[in-house]
């Protein structure tokens, strides 16, 4: 997955009403990521990422590492996967 796209669904599952107690799947990734985008859009996402940091930095940034490295265990997941 190219940067960009790795930075727009991390965002997007930054978003979503996944929790890491809920120790999602793949396919449960991939559908909150999905979700949050077409919800969102890809500009949207940013902006609402941007205002959690500004509201909440140090909630934010913990959800933001708990995003990253969820997506990061998705070797398989390709760009082109997103709003398939």
């Amino acid at each position: 997955m190219n940067n960009a796209m790795q930075n727009l669904a991390a965002e997007a599952l930054f978003l979503s009403d996944v929790q890491p107690s809920d120790r999602p799947t793949g396919a449960g990734l991939e559908f909150a990521v999905n979700a949050m985008i077409r919800c969102y859009g890809c500009a949207g996402c940013a902006d609402e990422v941007a205002a959690e940091f500004g509201d909440h930095p140090e909630a934010a940034a913990r959800r933001m590492y708990w995003a990253r490295t969820e997506l990061s265990c998705l070797a398989s997941w390709a760009p082109e996967r997103l709003l398939a």
